[in-house]
């Protein structure tokens, strides 16, 4: 709205009086201009005044005419202090128009800037985010989305910023605690953050229906940063742990217990900022769809033609394939065997239950036309890292189906987010260290007492919000090597 409205659209009432104050001007004004010329048309330079006059007078209404259309043309200056729909080259998306003090207006310049996600506490009273807003709106940052979780003692507000590049954390985190931000917890966003909450949590919904491996990583992306402990109602050994899973589940500040769907307890731990009521809600919602879908996994099979002519078929495997998987370990030799659990060789079969688990990771099996099955290679989130591992049946190996299985492994790993992947073996397992070599990638090679050691490093970068921290914390989970058992 502005005070300025067009003489087309409104008009202004008539009144006589006006119209006779302006007679009475035109005839003294008349009269002045006649009594002027009189006075210097009788002295000795009269016409030469008069002509001096008359240019001087079209000089200056022409230069009056000119400037009048060159001030038409140019943008008029904002008001003062207004700063709403208007993006300087100074903005944070760098997207507007620089006004130079001529009234031009020129290209806008564009501006570096970096996504942030920012999260902090204000009091629940009218006008606390506004005050928040107004300082990001001084700092140049441009708030893209944004979500409120209402608790007993204040409002947790969660920004996806775009900010000037040289616009620092701390900086951000000080200007957000003077508007009265408390809490405040940053960290650095990509374009993956710049889909909406509502169909984020929809895709989460949708990858954990079709598959049971997803839970992990669904929480792991839905609350950001933390780490998801997995505690069996039942050890290894078939001893009850005395863990009593929640039926409703609870939210202690920065711990959350889930009911796993597989039996026992979720424990869901982020050190660095408590869980929020509408965060619990969301999790429990994606476990209790998880526990009223039961076991699943994706139905598909990929059919390959080993060099000698004989077909095989790929495909996930689960915990309902434990019977066929102890089958194929009763077939295995006890060096086979050696090779891939690296300890004693009847603790083997106890093994299977927590490999096979979709809590634990991926597993990928190998059986024939006739259905047996031959070969089964793990992803297995291990904290901050992830480990595979392969057991190829001893008739079935020299054929190229361990390189195909780590092959997936690791397109799995890479899909997960992973930054690396790592395989523990014996030097003498020459199979193993020729599947690592011929994933064509950086590699590691360490010896822990004896054990060696492959870690390749993925190609791409991982989100920190995708990458899996998952830790069984039963007292005799198993060991899957040296560097394992060492931490």
């Amino acid at each position: 709205m502005t005070d300025v409205t067009s003489s087309k659209s409104t008009r202004r009432p008539h009144h006589w009086r006006h119209d006779l104050i302006e007679l009475a001007a035109l005839f003294t004004a008349v009269v002045v201009a006649d009594t002027i010329a009189k006075t210097i048309a009788k002295g000795p330079d009269g016409p030469s005044l008069l002509v001096f006059s008359a240019i001087a007078l079209a000089a200056t209404a022409a230069f009056h005419t000119w400037w009048a259309r060159r001030r038409s043309h140019a943008s008029p200056a904002p008001p003062a202090g207004d700063t709403g729909g208007h993006r300087t080259a100074a903005g944070p998306a760098g997207t507007g128009e620089q006004h130079e003090a001529g009234g031009e207006t020129g290209p806008a310049v564009p501006v570096e800037t970096t996504l942030w996600r920012m999260r902090t506490t204000v009091a629940d009273t009218p006008g606390s985010l506004a005050a928040l807003c107004t300082v990001l709106a001084r700092l140049g940052v441009d708030i893209l989305t944004l979500q409120t979780h209402p608790l007993a003692d204040g409002t947790v507000d969660e920004f996806l910023l775009r900010a000037p590049a040289d616009l620092s954390a701390h900086a951000l985190t000080r200007e957000t605690a003077a508007a009265g931000g408390r809490d405040t917890w940053t960290e650095r966003a990509d374009a993956h953050d710049l889909v909406d909450t509502p169909t984020r949590v929809l895709g989460l919904a949708t990858r954990t229906a079709l598959d049971a491996a997803e839970l992990p990583l669904a929480l792991r992306q839905l609350l950001g940063r933390c780490t998801l402990h997995s505690v069996p109602a039942v050890s290894l050994t078939g001893r009850p742990t005395g863990e009593h899973a929640p039926v409703e589940g609870v939210l202690e500040e920065t711990v959350m217990r889930l009911r796993d769907p597989n039996g026992g307890t979720l424990v869901v731990e982020r050190a660095y900022l408590p869980f929020t009521p509408t965060e619990f809600a969301r999790a429990r919602a994606l476990v209790e769809l998880d526990a009223r879908l039961g076991p699943r996994v994706p139905r598909s099979r990929d059919v390959l033609t080993l060099p000698e002519g004989n077909e095989i078929t790929v495909r996930r495997a689960d915990q309902r394939d434990l019977s066929a998987a102890r089958a194929m370990h009763d077939r295995c030799s006890s060096r086979t065997l050696g090779l891939r659990y690296h300890g004693p060789v009847g603790d083997a079969d106890r093994y299977l239950d927590h490999l096979l688990s979709p809590r634990f990771g991926r597993t990928l099996a190998v059986q024939t036309a006739s259905g047996r099955l031959v070969a089964l290679g793990h992803l297995l989130w291990d904290g901050e890292e992830t480990e595979v591992a392969l057991m190829v049946e001893d008739d079935w190996q020299r054929r190229g189906i361990g390189s195909e299985l780590l092959g997936r492994l690791v397109a799995m790993a890479e899909e997960a987010g992973c930054a690396s992947v790592y395989a523990v073996t014996q030097s003498s397992n020459t199979g193993m260290v020729a599947a690592m070599r011929a994933l064509n990638l950086p590699l590691d090679y360490q010896i822990e007492e004896g054990t060696l050691v492959i870690t390749a490093r993925l190609a791409q970068a991982p989100r920190p919000a995708d990458r899996p921290q998952h830790r069984e914390t039963a007292p005799e989970q198993p060991r899957e090597g040296a560097r394992r058992a060492e931490r």
